[in-house]
């Protein structure tokens, strides 16, 4: 058949995916135009057009603010955190969930653990910060107790882990939907013949549960690595004043107040290029590298 052909064929299923398609492209695709800035000396009331071409001086003068690479470090500590810790939370959660015998108590306890992702992050830090702020639950029953843990939402030392904890707390749940669905599409004769054979929970989990769903934990871990310089501009913003900027500065929040508050549109743009241009590379570099391994990855 024709392209044209297969077109006026599916015509209804492409009308449905109409609006996302405008929603992409609309939000997306057409602000990719105004990447041009980084590469200009943009002035709002001259416009991306008038404005001068100063080539790669907007990337010099990024590269040489001692700020720039502050945020950079706390941006890759903090992913290096969330890839150790949050990434493999939402798989445990799943297998667990997945033990429950009892169906009402599984739909009970999903729904518990659901939750959580419904809130903003406005209300999720002023929880944490009535459990373990100066005068928190948690702070007080400790110094009463004669253990002072001092006030963690206002401690730079551990403010990174307290991002993740955070995050973990927020979102572990909502993550294991993906996971579930995965576990729940694994041929249950798998797992007769593999008890039948002796094997007892753990190794079923070892052999058949972990190897059924790696297809799936492959790909949303490529998908974590093109976001992996993005870990939450709303959360950190929230928390900024409390930690100070040397602890809570990422690169989110480095273009929001260098190029938004103190009008360096141009470098703020060549921060937000240079993190999206190195995100589409380690998507690449990792949907190859699962190639070389076997696996499908997110596109051949």
């Amino acid at each position: 058949m024709s392209l044209w052909a297969r077109l006026w064929r599916d015509r209804t299923l492409l009308l449905l995916c109409l609006p996302g398609v405008l929603y992409f492209v609309l939000f997306f695709y057409v602000p990719l135009v105004g990447n041009v800035i980084a590469f200009k000396d943009y002035a709002p009331f001259l416009g991306v057009g008038d404005s001068p071409w100063v080539g790669l001086d907007n990337f010099t003068v990024l590269l040489s603010e001692p700020e720039f690479w502050t945020a950079v470090g706390n941006t890759l500590q903090i992913t290096a955190l969330q890839l150790l810790l949050y990434f493999p939370a939402p798989i445990a959660l799943a297998l667990l969930l997945n033990s429950i015998v009892g169906r009402h108590l599984r739909r009970f306890v999903q729904t518990v653990v659901y939750l959580p992702h419904f809130l903003s992050w406005v209300v999720v830090v002023a929880m944490f910060q009535q459990v373990i702020g100066g005068a928190g639950t948690v702070t007080s029953f400790l110094v009463e107790h004669n253990v002072n843990i001092g006030n963690l939402m206002s401690n730079p030392d551990t403010f990174k882990l307290l991002v993740t904890a955070q995050a973990i707390w927020k979102d572990t749940g909502w993550g294991t939907i993906i996971f579930l669905a995965a576990i729940t599409s694994i041929d249950a004769s798998h797992y007769e013949a593999a008890a039948i054979d002796g094997a007892d929970w753990k190794r079923r989990l070892w052999h058949v549960t972990l190897p059924g769903i790696r297809p799936v934990i492959l790909m949303l871990l490529i998908l974590r690595l093109g976001d992996i310089l993005s870990v939450g501009f709303e959360q950190m913003i929230l928390q900024r004043q409390a930690v100070g900027v040397d602890a809570s500065e990422v690169i989110d929040t480095y273009v929001y107040y260098h190029g938004v508050i103190d009008g360096k549109w141009g470098v703020s743009t060549a921060a937000g290029l240079m993190k999206g241009v190195i995100g589409a590379g380690l998507i690449y570099a990792a949907n190859k590298l699962a190639h070389r391994f076997g696996e499908q990855g997110i596109y051949r």
